[in-house]
């Protein structure tokens, strides 16, 4: 670490023990033998108010890990004497909680294979890098460890909540005389604690809704498209604050019931599943009010979530409402899970193309779907509809200046390329290489410009 690092760091530790109620910004930890390289990162981060270190080797980051807390470590590929797999392949044994990006200049998937296996990174960055692409995953890979944080808290909170009341009420009847005043103190402490959690709420929110995603496969982003798609036809319904929040979130937890499901049930599309399976997942919807049901702030999405699989003509679960005895929310949320469902492959044996499964929409009107709901639908595909269509294709077909139109998942779940991604001739090879590496095919979805008539 240069002076100036050293000034930096002493400075914005006086800083954070003058001010003891301002939180100390995220660290960053950059390793390059490049001077330059470091430099540039020194400068790119900074102004977004990341607290930077620098090191010009892997030996170098590891003495500085030992002597500092970094929540972020960004590395080189090539360097001498120990490369970056090694190098955070240290660093994930020996501080597993920071997060790790490799940073690598040339086209050597093996490397970047290594790092993936021996490092198990967050992501990699190739360089020379785009500045608001590598700003926006390293943001993206610190909002996702607080989740986490987050998450750990909670369950620790609830774990220690939950014993505490187990000891008081396994001596309640016998020592009530003794107990009141414990009792009233305990009540004031789950108190205390719902005032934190209610200040906590869209966090939590967030938390419950990775919990499904987490599981991988074709769930992966599904809750936040079907959110985005809730929230566009809950405006253009003419619905406003609450009402419109409730259906965002409705979206968000729309899964939340299937969470005891078994991973066979949730990788098979609903027309292959066995009258038992199509059984247990209709009792999602109660399962997800239940869990719901006891949080004041969440009641309307519980509504909103049981009634989720209601149908327009009156032949859904659980209650068989019909027409607008459905909740408008779940109206919408029937609509916008089937659209995206249709496209992962989640409903039918293949995944189908957004315009095919427009048309099963269109075709359901009045049966499955709220006539209302399918009109605010087809506006927003008419305004928003790009020149292109969504293409499943195998790697083979691929060709230089396709667009990824989806994140490119492996079947182990990890993230290879993001969605908006130009394929270049150098991305296939890589992406053939991988496939001939893991024996098995990548489910690929692009762009492919409209042709004309």
């Amino acid at each position: 670490m240069n002076e100036q690092d050293s000034m930096s760091t002493s400075t914005s530790t006086s800083t954070s023990t003058s001010a003891s109620t301002a939180a100390a910004p995220p660290t960053i930890l950059c390793v390059d033998d490049e001077p330059n390289i470091l430099s540039s990162l020194r400068r790119l981060f900074r102004p977004h108010g990341y607290r930077v270190l620098t090191a010009d080797g892997g030996a170098a980051g590891l003495a500085l890990l030992e002597s500092e807390t970094v929540d972020l470590v960004i590395s080189d590929m090539r360097m001498p004497h120990m490369d970056g797999a090694q190098f955070l392949a240290q660093v994930r044994q020996r501080w597993p909680g920071t997060i790790r990006l490799l940073l690598t200049g040339y086209a050597d998937i093996q490397s970047i294979l290594d790092a993936i296996n021996q490092g198990e990174i967050y992501r990699y960055v190739t360089k020379p890098w785009d500045e608001n692409d590598i700003v926006l995953v390293v943001r993206h890979a610190l909002e996702r460890r607080a989740l986490e944080q987050e998450k750990r808290r909670l369950e620790a909170l609830t774990a220690s909540q939950n014993v505490e009341l187990q000891a008081l009420n396994a001596s309640l009847e016998a020592k009530v005389a003794t107990r009141t005043q414990q009792l009233k103190q305990s009540h004031d402490e789950v108190q205390a604690a719902n005032e934190r959690l209610k200040a906590t709420f869209v966090t939590t929110i967030k938390v419950f809704s990775n919990l499904i995603e987490m599981r991988g496969g074709k769930l992966a982003g599904h809750a936040r498209r079907v959110a985005e798609l809730a929230r566009k036809l809950a405006q253009a319904l003419g619905l406003e604050g609450q009402e419109a929040r409730d259906v965002f979130i409705a979206a968000l937890l729309k899964d939340i019931g299937k969470l005891s499901l078994s991973d066979d049930v949730l990788e098979l599309p609903a027309s292959a599943w066995t009258g038992e399976q199509l059984a247990a997942f209709r009792k999602h919807p109660l399962r997800a009010e239940q869990l719901l049901m006891a949080l004041d702030e969440l009641r309307a999405v519980s509504v909103i979530l049981r009634s989720q699989l209601e149908r327009f003509d009156g032949g859904g679960f659980p209650d068989g409402l019909v027409g607008l005895a459905i909740p408008m929310g779940a109206r919408i949320l029937a609509l916008a899970s089937d659209y995206d469902g249709l496209q992962i492959g989640a409903m039918v044996q293949r995944s189908l193309r957004a315009d095919e499964a427009r048309t099963l929409i269109y075709d359901s009107i009045g049966k499955r779907y709220d006539p209302a709901v399918v009109a605010a639908f087809r506006s927003i595909m008419e305004e928003t509809e790009p020149p292109a269509r969504d293409l499943t294709v195998l790697s083979g077909q691929l060709e230089p200046g396709m667009v990824l139109s989806r994140d490119l998942i492996s079947r182990d779940g990890l993230m290879l390329l993001a969605a908006e991604h130009v394929l270049t001739a150098r991305v296939i090879a890589q992406l053939l290489d991988f496939e001939g590496k893991n024996g098995g095919r990548l489910s690929i979805r692009v762009y492919a410009p409209v042709k004309d008539a």
